[in-house]
């Protein structure tokens, strides 16, 4: 694969990570409209992220046969679709359904793009390319939530779903005409095996399994963060959609900003030591965002979660990619982000049990802790595993 590829490929990421960002400060207040709980809320997002987690291995594993394109494309029409039918549901259920679609939409894009990236990607600059796709990534992310808030302020709810769809159906025309079908680069064992099998053989390595678990914790914070601070901001200072949208934009954004120096950071030091300072520092946050009191007291402490997801995401591209060598990029992104979802869920569902029963501060507040527990927890393993592998090398040298 020629690297000229990877400035379509990273703009039809920008636009539909755009797209998906315009709708998070919206979602929350429009679900809360339908009728839902907290808990229902937290179930309401774990639709998306049950099916996505489902999906993902196998579209990952299928893009190392058959190509990628396909899937990005057919990932990016499904995105469109639910952009026009959300602002059209009229129940819980039609919502929840509609959710569920846009699920597998999301497994065929993001995990096909990491997979393309690391295709891409030269040894020894794995956590500079993943830095640039999470650039790509937390550009949109960022900067849709600073849209919708506007949009939902100035044309209602409802606008800002409809620019989700368009904005899909553009990224989806800029693959098709851009973007060449190429065959995927083979694993080092020079044949590939079925999903089933790979994910038997991650889940029975110590380094791989370790990357796994940090990816599922990392994660666990993402409803908390996203679908519950519109609801804490509107509880404790009557916040606008333009100042959620902010303080959203704020963490993604200044993500965004330090993922090349991040990316060229994780290429040159010791990874597993970046991804403990990173996930310490996100669980500090996470303890802390319930103290907050102002609009600008949460900008701060959102910019400082920035900084920190930062070093992580690169970090864990990188070890990911390492194991793409081994499995397949297709195959291994898959799983990568299966356990993304995994994390998305287990945040969704328990938040949304501890906000309805304790609040939503004891949601942060274990959120937190959990995270902390499970990232230290998954880079011991990584650290133990990576050991002896070099003391292996070393008797075989």
């Amino acid at each position: 694969m020629q690297r000229h590829l990877l400035f379509p490929l990273l703009l039809s990421t920008f636009i539909a990570l755009l797209g998906i960002g315009i709708i998070i400060p919206v979602m929350p207040v429009f679900a809360t409209s339908l009728g839902a709980s907290g808990l229902t809320l937290g179930f309401i997002i774990a639709a998306f992220s049950i099916t996505r987690a489902l999906c993902q291995p196998v579209v990952g594993n299928l893009s190392d046969r058959w190509g990628r394109k396909g899937f990005m494309i057919s990932g990016l029409a499904v995105y469109g679709m639910v952009g026009l039918l959300i602002p059209n549901a009229s129940s819980i259920h039609g919502l929840v359904l509609i959710r569920t679609l846009h699920g597998m939409g999301s497994a065929m894009i993001v995990p096909v793009a990491m997979a393309y990236v690391s295709d891409l990607s030269p040894v020894g600059q794995e956590g500079r390319y993943m830095g640039m796709l999470n650039i790509a990534i937390f550009t949109g992310i960022g900067s849709g939530p600073l849209l919708g808030g506007i949009f939902t302020d100035l044309w209602g709810m409802a606008s800002a779903f409809y620019i989700m769809g368009t904005l899909s159906f553009l990224a989806m025309i800029l693959i098709i005409v851009q973007l060449p079908t190429l065959q995927p680069s083979s694993p080092k064992s020079g044949k590939r095996i079925g999903m089933f099998a790979s994910l038997a053989k991650m889940l029975s390595t110590p380094r791989t399994f370790g990357i796994l678990l940090a990816r599922m914790a990392t994660m666990i914070i993402m409803v908390p963060t996203m679908a519950f601070l519109p609801l804490l901001m509107a509880q404790r200072i009557q916040a606008t959609g333009l100042q959620i949208g902010l303080v959203i934009a704020a963490r993604t954004l200044i993500n965004a900003l330090l993922q090349t120096p991040c990316g060229r950071l994780a290429d040159r030091y010791n990874k597993v030591r970046l991804l403990q300072y990173g996930c310490l520092a996100v669980s500090i946050v996470m303890w802390i965002i319930p103290l907050a009191q102002s609009f600008a007291t949460l900008i701060v402490i959102f910019a400082f979660l920035g900084c920190a997801e930062a070093v992580i995401w690169p970090t864990l591209g990188a070890l990911a990619t390492e194991e793409g060598r081994i499995y397949g990029q297709g195959t291994i992104m898959g799983v990568f982000n299966f356990a993304m979802s995994t994390g998305v869920f287990i945040g969704a569902v328990g938040a949304g049990f501890i906000s309805d029963r304790f609040g939503l501060t004891p949601a942060f507040l274990i959120s937190g802790a959990l995270v902390l527990v499970l990232t230290m927890t998954a880079s011991a393993i990584i650290a133990g595993e990576s050991r002896t592998v070099c003391r292996e090398q070393e008797g075989d040298s």
